[in-house]
């Protein structure tokens, strides 16, 4: 490709599969993605596609890109899909941060993970996590999406025994500064052990997550 190299060793290298950003990328760069994909029957995850570049892959392509809008993700290919009862937890402060929470879903799925989603359960009420507080500790790994102030990350870090993942979401407005201020809280979070991501990065944070996972049971 004269525009893209993909790495389509990373998953036997890393445990990771391939990715491909879709933000910054024209639509000509896209449609050869896919087709090279296709080529060599590789599934690929497209992330922060945006509506128009997705719903054209998807009229182009067919059932072979699975577009979310929501989460601005596509699969490309013939991806298995999640196998097994669920080993991460997807905690969201809001409702308004279900476009990060599902990117991180959509990323685990594509990677072969299951995921149970607890949605709303901000501190504003405290009874909304706390309902929830057995359950999670459950899971190996939870993945917490929250902007605003982003307290819930130093709550349930101090609730839950597995790994924590907080992703900072642009949630919010005034000082919320696009979801830098729950960053800094996430960052100087009193809890000890808070593994953070940058704002936004749902992505991200699920990646650490299969990794985690991947070190409990090696690949081999």
């Amino acid at each position: 490709m004269a525009d893209v190299e993909f790495d389509f060793e990373r998953v036997r290298r890393i445990g990771l599969a391939e990715a491909v950003l879709g933000a910054g990328k024209n639509a000509g760069q896209l449609i050869e993605i896919v087709e090279t994909a296709r080529s060599r029957d590789v599934p690929v995850l497209l992330t922060r596609l945006s509506l128009e570049a997705g719903e054209a892959l998807s009229g182009r392509f067919g059932a072979a890109v699975d577009y979310d809008p929501l989460s601005r993700t596509a699969f490309v290919g013939a991806v298995e899909g999640p196998s097994g009862a669920p080993r991460v937890a997807i905690v969201t402060a809001g409702t308004s941060d279900l476009p990060v929470a599902v990117e991180a879903e959509r990323t685990l799925a594509f990677n072969g993970l299951a995921v149970e989603r607890f949605v709303d359960c901000g501190v504003a009420g405290l009874w909304r996590i706390l309902r929830h507080e057995e359950a999670l500790r459950g899971f190996p790994v939870v993945i917490a999406c929250a902007g605003m102030e982003g307290a819930l990350f130093s709550v349930l870090g101090g609730l839950i025994g597995g790994l924590l993942i907080a992703v900072p979401t642009s949630t919010g407005y005034g000082l919320a500064e696009e979801g830098r201020t729950a960053l800094h809280a996430a960052l100087v979070s009193c809890a000890p052990g808070v593994v953070v991501v940058n704002v936004d990065n749902g992505f991200g944070a699920a990646c650490a997550a299969v990794r985690a996972l991947n070190l409990a049971t090696p690949r081999r």
